[in-house]
């Protein structure tokens, strides 16, 4: 399973950008349902999830990225996005895209529960 991202780069605070992680899969595999989150690591500090949305479809949001972030997934090309507005300086960081998840429901934004991530991509506001 490979995730692949795009999109991240340098804007200046309040303005957007957008996230797009494409999720492949080897022929062999079923097509699966996968838990899809999107999480994040600044310098010095730990990882962190952002968004996410479980393997029933329910949509969860830090506290930090509530009312600002939206996540979706387009199922029928397999791929997670992440519509980031009014950027401050503190959501600069590396954003990860991480795939199936092995936790309970509520706990999507737990980085250490999940199986495959993306390269990441930097998103740097200033």
């Amino acid at each position: 399973v490979q995730l692949v991202e795009s999109g991240g780069g340098s804007v200046q605070a309040g303005e957007s950008l957008r996230l797009s992680c494409a999720i492949s899969e080897p022929s062999t595999y079923s097509r699966k349902n996968y838990c899809m989150g999107y999480l994040r690591q600044a310098p010095g500090k730990e990882r962190e999830g952002v968004a996410a949305i479980g393997r029933d479809g329910r949509v969860v949001y830090a506290l930090s990225a509530k009312g600002r972030f939206t996540i979706s997934k387009d199922n029928s090309e397999n791929t997670l996005h992440l519509q980031m507005d009014s950027l401050t300086p503190e959501d600069s960081a590396e954003y990860y895209c991480a795939a199936d998840h092995n936790g309970e429901p509520g706990t999507e934004l737990v980085p250490s529960l999940y199986v495959y991530w993306g390269q990441g991509t930097q998103v740097t506001v200033s």
